[in-house]
Order: C-alpha cells, then sequence, then structure tokens
C-alpha cells in the first residue's frame, strides 16, 4: 500500500479558516472531505464536486485522519 505523504498537502494557519487543516493552496478543510467520505460518496464523486482537488488529495486525507488515531495507550 502507498502511502499518502500528507504533510506535504496539508497544512493549518492561523489567518486562514481559523487555522483548520486544509489542503495547500486551496481553502478546502480537509474535515469537509472526509465528510463527504463518512456521508458515502465516492472518491470520484468528491473529485467532480471540487475543483483542483486530485485524488492524492483525498489520500492525504484519510492518511491525515488514521495519523490522529494512532496514540498508545496510558495503563
Amino acid at each position: 500500500m502507498k502511502t499518502s505523504r500528507w504533510r506535504d498537502l496539508i497544512v493549518s494557519t492561523p489567518g486562514t479558516l481559523g487555522g483548520r487543516p486544509r489542503f495547500e493552496g486551496t481553502r478546502i478543510p480537509v474535515s469537509l472531505i472526509l465528510g463527504y467520505l463518512a456521508d458515502g460518496a465516492s472518491v470520484e464523486e468528491v473529485l467532480a464536486e471540487f475543483d483542483g482537488l486530485r485524488d492524492e488529495h483525498v489520500r492525504a486525507a484519510l492518511d491525515f485522519a488514521r495519523s490522529l488515531t494512532e496514540y498508545d495507550a496510558v495503563a
């Protein structure tokens, strides 16, 4: 499985979208794309909905979400 390099595609800057993670060079928040996918939209549907969004952006969003759930449990 090819791992996306989400750190190359997702940024967070205080002056844009209140610092919410977004795709670099856009005002598309990562949470919006994850919401579409969670609601059952296909990758193709998401890409058709947002100009400039590419397949690697969607993969980066999923990899970003995965990285947020990785943690070490404290006993």
